[in-house]
């Protein structure tokens, strides 16, 4: 069977649109300049993309999206598709997870580490609106780090997600308080357990049925 035609990146940009509304020129340039994928050069230096790499960047951009998967492992999974390997199914978080609890059963691999640009990539976050989020102290490296966790990745989609709605840092400083008022709940309720050798496990335990109470309720009285 015939390889296909190549298409140039402006041509590939509107295929992948369908399923990746906020994909743009810049993102598939980064994603080559990582080793991710590879197009073909013509003689005028032009990236030609064959069908092969455009089934690659929808399967990067899916791992991206789908389950946070940072692009050090992304790329361990299309070497071993180059090599004709299957790679590994990856774990899709369950729903009302907290962010550490995510870190920990991702397949057994070390937690999510995004440098800034990186974060700015994967999120689709501006990077004016991400210095917004550090000035408010709602994104920020993790301790002794300089790298982004799940955590902070997770806040960036929600803040670029939220702008569609209209809804800024203004509103996002509300849900933080919100945030910071079930965080003192959670940590009164522990108190009493903490010299006991679980007391992490408890912390996630009465984390996870504040995140699952809280959403139920919000879900509650917006069908009222």
């Amino acid at each position: 069977m015939p390889p296909g035609p190549l298409r140039s990146i402006g041509a590939v940009l509107p295929v992948l649109k369908a399923e990746f509304p906020d994909i743009s020129i810049s993102k598939i340039r980064f994603l080559e300049s990582e080793g991710l994928v590879s197009p073909e050069r013509a003689p005028s230096g032009y990236r030609r993309y064959a069908p092969a790499d455009i089934d690659r960047l929808r399967y990067i951009l899916r791992m991206q999206r789908d389950h946070y998967l940072p692009l050090k492992v992304i790329r361990e999974h299309v070497e071993l598709m180059d090599r004709g390997l299957q790679p590994p199914p990856p774990e899709t978080p369950a729903l009302g997870a907290t962010p550490d609890a995510v870190d920990a059963t991702e397949a057994g691999r070390q937690p999510l580490k995004l440098t800034k640009r990186e974060l700015i990539q994967v999120s689709g976050l501006s990077e004016a609106t991400l210095v917004e989020l550090e000035r408010q102290q709602m994104v920020s490296p993790r301790r002794g780090s300089m790298y982004y966790g799940r955590e902070a990745l997770m806040i960036c989609v929600v803040a670029r997600k939220l702008q569609t709605y209209g809804m800024d840092i203004r509103h996002l400083r509300a849900i933080k308080q919100s945030a910071e008022r079930e965080a003192g709940l959670v940590e009164q309720a522990v108190a009493p357990l903490r010299h006991q050798p679980r007391i992490v496990d408890h912390l996630q335990e009465a984390t996870q049925l504040v995140i699952q109470a809280h959403a139920a309720l919000m879900y509650s009285l917006l069908q009222r």
